[in-house]
């Protein structure tokens, strides 16, 4: 009695589902590379399921997400099947302790300028009560001119506390625009559509690897350096230390990206 593959094994591999893909779509190695950005000679490693020439698991993500969408496969079971044969993906680390951490730093920089005017009314006050005291009855013309002259010092002090209230970070820049002088703080927004991205510090650690939905944005934070990988550069807005970086990725364009405390001068 002989026993049957199971359907499973008929199943065919990463670089060969995406092969096969490619010509039933009539697409050429050089079509694809051109399309997608990723060179040839990776393309045609990756059909032959070999894997070595991507740099590692998380890049190597990247690169079959982007040719699955160039041959119109669907990304994710590859993906899952190359996580399974290669000993499964590592658990991303969560973010929200950073993100909480911001929020809590924005709040202090917000200047009180009730208290600053409460400080100013008093110092006045005080002031004048300094005078009274000291010039006595020997100089009662001097004590006088000293109180009537203190008033205006009162309305003095509002515009001073008042003015620089012009300059006030507008709350939707939050932490971004506040970002701390001594690290680098790098914030992705997907404006344009959804995009899957990679975040590591300058440790190499993992801060984040997934789908970044058209809508949402991450926000990341180092001593030193923060790497990226963008599957769909196109998609995201990038925001460096507090400033903009200028659109220039196509769409379906995957990016390493690399940004230290200097940036986005340096980058």
């Amino acid at each position: 009695m002989s026993i049957g593959n199971s359907p499973e094994d008929d199943r065919p591999s990463v670089g060969r589902a995406l092969q096969q893909a490619r010509i039933a779509a009539g697409l050429t190695v050089e079509e694809v590379s051109a399309s997608t950005r990723v060179r040839m000679p990776i393309v045609q490693a990756i059909e032959q399921d070999d894997f070595s020439r991507c740099g590692g698991d998380v890049y190597a993500r990247g690169h079959i997400r982007t040719l699955a969408r160039a041959v119109g496969l669907d990304p994710e079971p590859l993906v899952e099947e190359y996580d399974a044969d290669h000993g499964g993906r590592p658990a991303p680390t969560p973010a929200a302790p950073l993100f909480e951490a911001e929020r809590i730093r924005s709040e202090p920089r917000r200047p009180n300028w009730t208290a600053a005017m409460v400080a100013a009314i008093v110092a006045v006050i005080g002031f004048v009560g300094f005078t009274l005291f000291n010039g006595g009855e020997d100089e009662p013309s001097t004590t006088a001119q000293v109180a009537e002259g203190s008033k205006p010092d009162k309305t003095a002090a509002k515009p001073t506390a008042t003015k620089p209230a012009d300059k006030e970070p507008v709350p939707s820049e939050s932490a971004i625009a506040a970002a701390p002088r001594d690290k680098v703080t790098v914030k992705l927004s997907a404006d344009r559509g959804k995009s899957w991205i990679s975040a590591k510090d300058h440790n190499g650690r993992l801060l984040f690897d997934g789908l970044l939905l058209q809508g949402e944005s991450k926000t990341f934070q180092d001593s030193e350096r923060i790497d990226l990988v963008l599957g769909d550069a196109g998609a995201i807005e990038l925001f460096v230390n507090g400033k903009q970086v200028q659109d220039r990725f196509g769409p379906g364009q995957v990016e390493r990206l690399s940004y230290t405390k200097g940036d986005p001068e340096a980058g």
